[in-house]
């Protein structure tokens, strides 16, 4: 489209009987009387060029002109805290008006200095910048999968991979194009593993009182299934509840991370409120820190405070890193404060927060990374 106000490689301009007014900018001359000009020209020749030669330089035109470069003058996201490095792959990035799955930038790479456009390469693949991950046929492009595991949105992602916040494999990688196969591949953003398989649930789940812990029972007796519905994933419960025992339980279909979870090796802590006869000496933490000798062995207590007392009723909180059948309960009697209720609210670093009593939630990216972290995965 010409918009530079010149007539359009001579295309002959429309003619309109002279004195008729047009509705556009450009057919105001041809509303004034007509004036003879030199010799042989014809009445409204003059103004019939007039009109012809303005009216590809009307507003409408300009305006279509417009939004195209006004569109990418607009500034993007503010990249200045990143480095030099990751600022000069964004505006590489920028400069092309690249989509995630634009192939063609995988092709070409632009020179921010000159902006020139070289074949061989995309963003990120100068020498410096090779790492020693293979891409994999047919993968998924590294940002699509970040963001589909919740990590951020796709510009996002796209800035951490610049920044080198992102490894696949133990391989730092900061390449746009890379391809990857979230099925089988470790992905790590800022140490942190993240659950790029999009066939595992991971779920935290209030358990109330008087339901099983168990996908089934021949005695008729709630469970925990009776409270997930229709879901399509074979979910493992982590560790076990007492019937009568509330709080928060973990359920997922990623078999690692369960086993490790619930392995004594790991370590991984539990919290509990427990609601005991009062009132509850100053002495008793240490007690219970020092270790409480059961019929099964020796029971120590992570840490341990008293929350509230009121009258005859107290309500403590009891850390412990082992997960021994009824262990809680066992060490409170022993040291004569036997538990009236008794409720978990967190496992490693998930807490129960609001969650209401027999309902469910997905765990956030972030929590699933910690939890991988706090078993060494």
């Amino acid at each position: 489209m010409n918009t530079d106000g010149q007539d359009g490689g001579g295309q002959r301009p429309r003619t309109r009987p002279a004195g008729q007014r047009g509705s556009g900018a450009g057919h105001v001359a041809a509303a004034k009387p007509a004036t003879r000009g030199p010799a042989g020209s014809q009445p409204g020749d003059t103004a019939r060029a007039q009109a012809g030669g303005t009216a590809r330089a009307q507003p409408g035109d300009t305006a279509r002109a417009q939004p195209r470069d006004t569109a990418r003058a607009q500034p993007g996201r503010d990249v200045s805290r990143l480095s030099p490095e990751a600022q000069a792959r964004i505006r590489e990035m920028r400069a092309l008006d690249w989509d995630a799955g634009d192939e063609e930038f995988a092709r070409t790479r632009v020179d921010v200095a000159t902006g020139t456009q070289a074949p061989g390469g995309g963003a990120g693949e100068d020498d410096g910048d090779r790492d020693g991950l293979t891409d994999v046929p047919d993968g998924v492009r590294l940002q699509k999968v970040l963001a589909a595991a919740g990590v951020g949105s796709r510009r996002h992602c796209e800035e951490l991979i610049g920044a080198g916040r992102v490894e696949v494999d133990g391989h730092i990688v900061r390449r746009f194009g890379a391809r990857v196969d979230p099925e089988t591949q470790l992905i790590r953003v800022d140490g942190r593993r993240i659950p790029a398989r999009q066939d595992v649930a991971y779920l935290a789940f209030n358990k109330p009182a008087q339901v099983l812990t168990s996908m089934s029972d021949d005695r008729g007796r709630a469970t925990i299934t009776d409270y997930l519905g229709d879901r399509a994933e074979r979910l493992f419960h982590v560790g076990r509840l007492d019937y009568d025992t509330e709080g928060l339980m973990l359920l997922t279909n990623d078999g690692e991370l369960a086993h490790r979870l619930a392995h004594p090796s790991y370590e991984v802590l539990k919290t509990y409120q427990a609601e005991v006869p009062g009132p509850v000496p100053r002495s008793l933490g240490h007690t219970l820190a020092a270790g409480v000798e059961l019929e099964d062995g020796l029971a120590v207590a992570d840490k341990f405070r008293v929350l509230d007392q009121v009258g005859s009723r107290a309500l403590v909180e009891i850390t412990l890193h082992e997960g021994r059948k009824h262990i809680v309960r066992r060490m409170l009697a022993e040291v004569g404060h036997p538990v009236a209720r008794l409720v978990r609210t967190d496992v490693g670093p998930i807490r129960l927060g609001s969650l209401r009593p027999g309902s469910t939630r997905d765990l956030t990216t972030r929590e699933v990374g910690d939890l991988y972290a706090a078993v060494g995965l």
